[in-house]
């Protein structure tokens, strides 16, 4: 699509690729979104912490803004040591959750879940364990069904 024009001093938004690039080119300076902020950042740690379910994040893409962002802009980002251990926090907090529903849906012999709030990440992370421990518990249960003692068990 058509982009700028851009003029020197003030701020537009541009899709995160070209404002790297720029960033990267030494032509701009980056705005973190309103979210990245030390404060706002803490609220959203302690809530999460505080919740028994998953909290709404800012963003959907939290975790791959923050890391892009400290990494190619981390002198444009006021407190960015502290933003990325706060994110760290707040991703850890989410995982630690994520492990023990998976862990109670197992054990509860679940058919099915729901995940709201999650973002497509922290999906991604745990995807392939809980699809692996779906197919073992099918794989133990088929087995044990009567009459199939016969059967070889497959592991």
């Amino acid at each position: 699509g058509d982009l700028g024009p851009f003029n020197p001093g003030l701020p537009v938004e541009v899709p995160v690729w070209l404002a790297i690039n720029l960033k990267q080119r030494q032509k701009c300076r980056l705005i973190p979104p309103e979210w990245m902020d030390v404060g706002k950042l803490e609220e959203i740690r302690d809530q999460e912490r505080k919740e028994d379910t998953f909290t709404p994040m800012p963003s959907p893409y939290y975790m791959e803004l923050t890391k892009l962002l400290l990494n190619y802009a981390s002198d444009n980002i006021p407190k960015a040591d502290e933003i990325r251990t706060l994110v760290k926090d707040t991703w850890d907090t989410r995982m630690a959750k994520l492990r023990l529903s998976a862990d109670s849906f197992v054990r509860q012999q679940e058919a099915h879940a729901k995940l709201d709030n999650l973002t497509l990440m922290e999906i991604n992370t745990t995807g392939t364990f809980l699809t692996e421990a779906l197919d073992h518990m099918y794989k133990l249960r088929t087995n044990l069904q009567p009459g199939q003692s016969s059967q070889s068990q497959d592991f």
